[in-house]
């Protein structure tokens, strides 16, 4: 039987840094931390990456590369169950680095990089969102004056990119721990596909409120892994 290649020391310093920026937020945790949680010295982290941000950046074109095998999907939306699995989709992207957003401005004041990188990124994200708001309406799913798509396609991504930051607001002791993806993922999703609600077709409404009742109904008040209120 042949053996997996052992993970080279620069992606299992990524994979720890992503971690720890994700639960406790990048400028809580310093590159000898993540040193600590692999066993390596600092020395040896900073031979493969010189520099802090330069660590966050190398995690930030980590985020682009997902978002670019998803978005490009958003063009074959056809009723409410697929913009359900995509919005899904794309928020357990936004999750998988959600330190990006959960520090967004101060990384961003200090950080070229993620300074031009996150403005693509929003405009991509909205750009796809708009894209499925399109399909939907070929498609017969939804209807909706043009002059009112690009604002709702922007609302939409307002919502899924801060929501992570309202659920920290109510619960920051527990609301970004990796055991809350699933909930927290579900809900960011909903909310977003709410706003659909009033453009959908009456058939569409109703599959749509299917699918969100099925939400709320798995994760009631005292389901595992869904905070007390």
């Amino acid at each position: 039987m042949t053996k997996k290649a052992p993970r080279r020391t620069a992606e299992r310093i990524q994979e720890a840094a992503l971690a720890l920026f994700n639960r406790y937020g990048e400028p809580n945790v310093s590159t000898n931390q993540i040193a600590a949680e692999l066993g390596i010295s600092p020395g040896n982290l900073h031979y493969h990456h010189p520099s802090k941000d330069g660590l966050v950046n190398r995690l930030f074109d980590q985020y682009t590369a997902t978002l670019a095998e998803l978005l490009p999907a958003a063009a074959g939306v056809r009723d409410a169950e697929d913009a359900w699995f995509f919005v899904h989709s794309l928020i357990e992207r936004i999750w998988g680095h959600r330190f990006l957003y959960r520090d967004l401005n101060l990384l961003l004041s200090r950080n070229r990089h993620l300074e031009a990188g996150m403005r693509r990124v929003l405009l991509a994200q909205t750009g796809a969102l708009r894209q499925q708001l399109t399909s939907l309406q070929r498609h017969g799913a939804l209807v909706l004056p043009d002059e009112e798509a690009d604002a709702l396609a922007t609302r939409q991504i307002v919502l899924l990119s801060y929501w992570l930051s309202y659920e920290y607001a109510l619960d920051p002791r527990h609301a970004l721990e990796p055991e809350g993806l699933e909930s927290a993922v579900l809900r960011g999703a909903a909310q977003a596909l709410g706003l659909l609600l009033p453009y959908l077709v009456p058939a569409q409404q109703e599959l749509l409120r299917h699918l969100l009742r099925a939400y709320a109904k798995q994760h009631a008040p005292g389901k595992p892994g869904v905070p007390h209120e």
